[in-house]
């Protein structure tokens, strides 16, 4: 059975960023960004050598291979390094899978749906998908913003279910499971017991993929489309993101070449290259430049209206006007408001140690670690990709520290596992 891993605090990039409050002026000072970087010089802000240090790979560290971008006052740097397996060079333009980088996208499907005045983000989820929650055991209502926010309650994905070998795991890579799948076997389950609520709906925060997958299943219900088609359509097509696609329904796919590499280990030792895998409606493959124009559309204003981009930076409160908490250690355990919700709709806010925050979203899948962040402003932005050597990955947590120090200075926090 196919797992999400979610990649959450540690792999993600200190890209500095304004504070939350700065967000509602995003597209203004975006535009003034751009126009500052067009007089930018040369500068000394960016280390080049620092970064190309820091993503330099070496055998036992348990990464393949890296690509990243980053822009910092008008300057842009990319740098790879790779692909220790096979000793080939790897592209700056290489394409890799982005994992839960797509929920920003889905978040955004249901933002616009919301301003065209087709899903209210109030209402819940058994008034738009009656019967998809047994009754017996999810008897209050979630909301839709509850499901973007991580503050729903529901399962994770395929809960209780046993951990999956790492021979099995290579070997099911293959295999495509729509939203339906996953909702059937997460909450109807063959053999083990069926799970119920991990906490009572917008009490708490906590990271929670599931909830995606049936926002997915909204999306697809909604617009009577496939995933596949309204992401292309309303974010992939207008932010000509040429070199970004959705996983092809029913079967594996290969990722597009140029590509990273990224590997995992059989019980023999061997690495195999898992590029080609199965995944759900949501999984993509991208490049960092592509990612570069979604995070950049995304704060710029090209693809939500005011009212909607606000929820971007809108971190959830209880009825008491307080951050709700957070459902245990494994996210948002850093800054001052350690413990308490750190995830908005679609995005996640990352506290950095001159009190500023950051804004973005990390990934994973097989082989693949990922994230993209930037600042409100647009004035500093950065995106990776990891490619693992072993199915641990252990080595992209390291990786993701050096390039978060060499790009800004800044630390990155801790990885949910």
């Amino acid at each position: 059975m196919r797992r999400s891993s979610a990649l959450s605090l540690t792999a993600a990039l200190a890209w500095g960023v304004i504070a939350p409050a700065q967000a509602a002026t995003a597209a203004t000072a975006a535009t003034a960004a751009t126009a500052a970087s067009a007089h930018a010089g040369t500068g000394t802000d960016l280390d080049r050598g620092a970064l190309r240090k820091a993503i330099s790979v070496h055998p036992d560290a348990g990464v393949a291979g890296v690509v990243a971008e980053v822009h910092k006052n008008g300057q842009r740097w990319r740098g790879t390094s790779g692909d220790i397996i096979t000793g080939k060079p790897i592209s700056p333009d290489a394409h890799f899978r982005i994992g839960s980088i797509s929920k920003p996208m889905e978040a955004v499907i249901l933002l616009q749906l919301s301003a065209e005045g087709r899903v209210d983000l109030d209402r819940s989820v058994q008034h738009y998908l009656p019967g998809l929650l047994p009754e017996a055991r999810f008897t209050e209502p979630i909301s839709v913003r509850q499901l973007l926010n991580h503050t729903s309650g529901l399962p994770q994905d395929f809960e209780g279910s046993p951990a999956t070998p790492e021979d099995e795991e290579i070997e099911r890579r293959f295999e495509y499971l729509s939203f339906d799948e996953v909702i059937e076997q997460t909450l109807r389950p063959v053999g083990r017991p069926a799970p119920g609520p991990r906490f009572a709906p917008g009490t708490r925060q906590e990271y929670n993929s599931f909830g995606y997958r049936v926002a997915g299943k909204l999306i697809e219900e909604i617009t009577g489309h496939p995933y596949r088609y309204e992401v292309t359509a309303r974010i992939l097509k207008p932010l000509k993101m040429r070199e970004t696609r959705a996983a092809a329904p029913g079967r594996s796919t290969p990722v597009p070449a140029p590509y990273l590499p990224g590997y995992m280990t059989r019980s023999t030792g061997e690495a195999v290259d898992v590029n080609v895998q199965g995944g759900l409606p949501a999984s993509m493959t991208s490049t960092t430049g592509d990612l570069d124009r979604f995070i950049s559309g995304l704060f710029d204003g090209r693809l939500l209206q005011p009212e909607q981009a606000a929820e971007l930076f809108a971190l959830p409160k209880g009825s008491d006007g307080k951050p709700l908490p957070y459902a245990n250690g494994s996210n948002c355990n850093t800054g001052p408001a350690r413990g308490t919700a750190c995830f908005s709709v679609g995005l996640m806010s990352l506290p950095l140690r001159d009190g500023s925050v950051l804004w973005g979203k990390t990934g994973s899948d097989p082989g693949y670690r990922s994230g993209v962040f930037a600042s409100p402003d647009l004035n500093r932005r950065g995106v990776y990709a990891i490619g693992t050597s072993s199915s641990s990955g252990h080595g992209a947590e390291a990786m993701a520290q050096r390039l978060a120090l060499a790009a800004f200075g800044n630390q990155a926090p801790p990885l949910e596992r």
